[in-house]
């Protein structure tokens, strides 16, 4: 990419965003863990939209096949709505079986899937 002065920025090629947001929700689901998009935004340095747009790549069979649950987040006081309104909170709780199909819901986290995850500090 050229600079005022002509010079150019290298960029380190890291993982793709989905790459790196199925790390940190593996990570995540090692420990038991929901994270809101804002918490995962923090975390990736990607906005939320596009965290939103990989969680549904994420789901697909030729990314994964994973199961990414969704619920509404409580608040210490037990009302589910923030002052911008509901605030949802993800996790990935493992991966789709199409043989399993009934006990795809109850799917633990892979071994190869929970192999590959880098541990979030605090766990």
């Amino acid at each position: 990419m050229p600079t005022k002065n002509g010079n150019r920025t290298r960029r380190v090629r890291g993982g793709s965003q989905r790459e790196v947001l199925r790390d940190v929700m593996m990570s995540a689901a090692q420990c038991g863990t929901w994270l809101t998009l804002k918490e995962l935004a923090r975390m990736t340095n990607y906005g939320e939209t596009s965290i939103s747009a990989q969680l549904r790549h994420l789901r697909k069979e030729r990314y994964g096949a994973f199961v990414i649950d969704k619920q509404v987040r409580k608040g210490a006081d037990g009302n589910s709505i923030g002052e911008h309104g509901t605030i949802w909170e993800y996790r990935l709780r493992g991966v789709w079986h199409p043989q399993t199909r009934r006990d795809w819901f109850s799917a633990p986290l892979s071994r190869g899937a929970a192999q590959a995850a880098v541990p979030l500090p605090g766990c």
